[in-house]
């Protein structure tokens, strides 16, 4: 079960690794722009992204922060798959919530390093501890912020579904998720945030891209070269937060 689960895993962040790699690096530089420009409103915005992610490439660390990027959008994908019909679920059942905020409360307090001695011990080193650990670490988020938008949508909008005879599920595709979609995309604003976080602390379990040349460059204590995948890490994290920060207000307004 634990092979068929790696090789899964392990073929899933390749995909995402094959398809970041195949598009030329201007394209992806120029696509950010665009996101950017047209997220923001600001063309001096997009331009900025631009440079940042430019100025990624002249150190030398495309590849390396693509790396870093697969198990990323792999980690964020699994905590989505997994964590959005589970925050449903806490929202539409007592037992359910009671059940699982314990855990969560839990996985929120647990330091990041514990993440990743069971993940090492079912999966051995590489790429599928890294991207357990990291989704374990990300999904709270997730779950949290979907449960506590359906939960604080409004009662008398439920109810007025409800009068015309609408049934639950059509309340909650309908109505609810759709009245809590700028609270479940800022869930997603931050377990963006925290997989970015993470992802680096699996350098230790042998995740490559760009924290594992922060790891290898502490370790011959050769802090400026540990400086520019530091500040790597902090373009693509700032790029992240600020365009899905800038979809979570384009949801608000809407």
């Amino acid at each position: 079960v634990f092979t068929a689960i790696k090789s899964a895993v392990i073929g899933s962040i390749k995909g995402i690794n094959w398809l970041l790699t195949i598009i030329p690096w201007w394209m992806l530089i120029l696509i950010i722009m665009i996101l950017g420009w047209k997220i923001s409103g600001k063309k001096r915005i997009g331009v900025l992204y631009g440079a940042m992610l430019f100025f990624v490439g002249t150190c030398g660390l495309w590849d390396h922060m693509l790396e870093t990027l697969s198990i990323v959008i792999a980690s964020v994908i699994l905590s989505l798959v997994l964590g959005f019909p589970l925050g449903i679920l806490i929202a539409m059942n007592k037992r359910a919530e009671g059940i699982i905020r314990p855990i969560l409360d839990l996985m929120q307090t647990m330091p990041t390093f514990v993440y990743l001695v069971p993940a090492v011990i079912l999966f051995s080193t590489g790429k599928t501890p890294a991207l357990m650990a990291t989704t374990i670490y990300s999904i709270v988020p997730m779950i949290r912020m979907t449960s506590h938008g359906i939960t604080h949508v409004d009662k008398e909008v439920v109810e007025a579904a409800q009068a015309f005879g609408s049934t639950a599920m059509q309340v909650l595709i309908k109505v609810q998720i759709p009245q809590a979609m700028s609270t479940i995309m800022t869930g997603l604003n931050q377990t963006i945030m925290m997989a970015m976080s993470m992802v680096v602390t699996c350098a230790l379990i042998g995740a490559n891209g760009l924290g594992m040349e922060i790891l290898l460059a502490t370790n011959r204590t050769e802090m400026g070269k540990a400086l520019m995948p530091g500040i790597c890490i902090v373009i693509v994290a700032i790029i992240l937060d600020r365009l899905t920060q800038g979809l979570v207000k384009n949801k608000e307004v809407q």
